[in-house]
């Protein structure tokens, strides 16, 4: 099917391109948008009386696309799922499930802005990009976790948290930043009453030693 593009598409072509894509492409995505016209003789004509008008309102969204992106790109969102041992999910993150929890943080992001190619079945953190404009995106964060203390726990240490052996491993890695804590502060202060001995205080044994024994004849 033959369509004439309102706005950039990516991957596919420019605004004012004619291209061919599958009719159901068309039909369930690019069309019932507004962000396409089948390329009929009418349509095209009516798309070049309006292009100036169309090209105005894309630079004025595109520079608030771009200003929203500022604020979100980087930005981290926890989603709390519950899962098994080993990491997997009972049930999906989807994209609607996204949008939500960016709403619930501040960010106002519609289902249809986030491009992920399937849902999030897994503990950690993901990158997800965002469809601020069909020129700009932003990239933000989803930490997936099974409570609000492992979701802290999982942004510090950068990958999700699975089983017994990461809770070992975090607390090794604890007790060795206390350890490193105690070399930096170096060896403990002696006591006030040793800090303060002069060299001269300690008993000398030494000329004791020496010193010859008295005997029997001596005497």
């Amino acid at each position: 099917m033959e369509l004439i593009l309102l706005e950039r598409i990516e991957k596919l072509g420019q605004m004012g391109d004619v291209v061919t894509v599958k009719p159901g492409y068309a039909r369930n995505y690019l069309l019932p948008q507004k962000r396409a016209l089948r390329a009929t003789k009418k349509n095209i004509e009516h798309f070049q009386a309006q292009r100036s008008q169309l090209e105005t309102a894309n630079i004025k969204r595109r520079g608030e696309a771009e200003l929203v992106a500022k604020k979100l790109d980087g930005q981290k969102v926890v989603i709390i799922r519950s899962a098994g041992e080993a990491g997997q999910l009972y049930g999906s993150v989807n994209a609607r499930n996204i949008a939500d929890a960016a709403m619930a943080s501040g960010f106002s992001i519609e289902r249809s802005q986030v491009t992920i190619q399937r849902p999030v079945k897994l503990l950690g953190l993901h990158p997800i990009r965002i469809r601020l404009h069909p020129e700009v995106f932003a990239t933000i964060t989803i930490n997936v976790a099974r409570t609000k203390d492992e979701a802290e726990r999982q942004n510090v240490l950068g990958r999700a948290i699975i089983g017994d052996e990461d809770d070992a491993a975090e607390e090794e890695a604890a007790n060795a930043a206390e350890l490193a804590e105690l070399f930096e502060e170096g060896p403990p202060a002696l006591a006030e009453s040793e800090a303060e001995q002069e060299p001269g205080d300690a008993e000398d044994t030494s000329r004791i030693e020496d010193e010859p024994k008295e005997t029997a004849k001596d005497a």
